[in-house]
């Protein structure tokens, strides 16, 4: 077998599965020894790697990768004189019978893996972690993102990712934090902080800050995984957490038009909307539906309801951009941020005109360095006309773009700019 799809399997499963036994053998080992986790996850992918270069993929990669997790715990539980006391009755049947390994089993079912990874969310989310650290900590060990993405989701250097992490492990080891799901009220302190990690998530595989690829459908999927969990339960079936599945499925309904043939990116205006996933658009209405029982109005309700407009536009010159517009002031108002402030701008400037969006923009501060500030004044400076001061908006949008997928989107806008 080659060896790039057995690379692109163990990716792919890392990416669904890591965060699943992690969970399970962070509840057996207890969330301050979270390190012997990772390292069983991590010898069990790269074991994984290594067999299947050499004999080819099993017919059931995931019940293989479970099972070698399994046994690696075993072979460590057995090594470790104090989990070997902590369970001696099961160790001690298991060295007399052989099948009686079985014990573990009830680790590793289904409906297990979804209360451990329920457990893992909030108990990541533990008050006395610092919210910074608490999402850093969800995003790598859970979710599988590396310290370079994370840092990019939070425009950090990634070195202070790696404090942040080490100083919630710190945290987890000196208080002895456990794995307890907070009940009634208190699920509110954290749910907030899990519910962001999971749009974070989302956000890598929809445009990731990654060499892998503009969009990384396994990421998108394994949010969409999470906040159906997270609505399932009945601690966190909530209002917001409808709100944030409804805005997910939007998205993701447009995943397929994102890219073209060649992987560059097409973008919305441009987008065949005839290939928009009726389906996902169906569930994220059904959603937003359950979203509005509550009084309260969340920043996903407002990031759904703007992404609902454009979903049911049926051209981009026809998006109601009024609307879209008055959303973004409400959001303005409960998570006020450059980056809203910035999208609120654009939906003016295509509301009431080139010249409003360019007099909006320029009133942000902060976004002098970010190329999607430069690329947008170009489009309207375009679209006014002013051709000169269009190419020179598009050519300062290339000194800070990264991607190469985003600098050819901009390098084409500049190509197709008139003097």
């Amino acid at each position: 077998m080659a060896e790039q799809p057995v690379h692109t399997t163990v990716e792919h499963l890392f990416r669904h599965e890591s965060g699943k036994m992690l969970a399970v053998l962070t509840k057996l080992f207890g969330l301050s020894q979270v390190e012997i986790a990772e390292d069983i996850v991590q010898e069990t992918l790269i074991a994984a790697l290594e067999s299947w270069k050499l004999k080819g993929l099993p017919s059931d990669p995931r019940a293989w990768l479970y099972r070698a997790a399994k046994n690696r715990t075993i072979d460590y539980l057995r090594r470790e004189r104090n989990f070997r006391e902590r369970i001696a009755p099961a160790i001690r049947q298991e060295e007399s019978d052989p099948e009686a390994s079985h014990w573990l089993d009830a680790y590793f079912l289904d409906t297990e893996i979804e209360d451990a990874q329920l457990r893992m969310l909030f108990a990541a989310c533990h008050p006395a972690i610092p919210l910074e650290s608490q999402l850093a900590l969800m995003l790598r060990t859970l979710c599988g993102l590396s310290k370079e993405e994370i840092a990019a989701a939070f425009l950090l250097p990634s070195d202070s990712i790696g404090k942040r992490l080490y100083r919630a492990k710190e945290k987890i080891r000196q208080e002895k934090l456990s794995l307890e799901v907070p009940a009634g009220a208190d699920i509110l302190t954290r749910l907030d902080a899990v519910l962001h990690a999971v749009y974070l998530l989302f956000n890598e595989g929809y445009k990731s800050a990654s060499d892998d690829g503009v969009v990384r459908r396994e990421l998108c999927a394994e949010a969409i995984r999470l906040g159906a969990l997270l609505a399932r339960h009945p601690l966190s079936n909530l209002p917001k957490t409808h709100a944030l599945l409804a805005l997910l499925c939007f998205h993701s309904a447009r995943l397929d038009t994102r890219l073209n043939a060649e992987g560059e990116i097409v973008l919305l205006e441009y987008q065949d909307r005839s290939r928009w996933n009726r389906q996902l658009i169906a569930l994220a209405y059904e959603h937003f539906k359950q979203s509005s029982q509550g009084e309260a109005i969340s920043a996903y309700h407002l990031e759904a309801a703007i992404a609902s407009y454009h979903t049911i536009a049926p051209s981009f010159a026809q998006t109601n951009w009024q609307a879209i517009y008055y959303c973004y002031n409400l959001l303005m108002k409960v998570q006020p941020s450059p980056i809203v402030a910035l999208n609120r701008a654009i939906a003016l400037g295509y509301a009431d005109g080139p010249k409003a969006g360019i007099e909006a923009l320029s009133k942000i501060e902060g976004m002098e360095k970010h190329y999607l500030w430069h690329t947008a004044l170009g489009d309207f400076y375009q679209k006014q006309g002013d051709y000169r001061a269009a190419l020179a908006a598009y050519q300062k949008a290339l000194e800070w773009v990264t991607l190469p997928a985003e600098h050819k989107v901009i390098q084409d806008k500049i190509n197709n700019c008139s003097i």
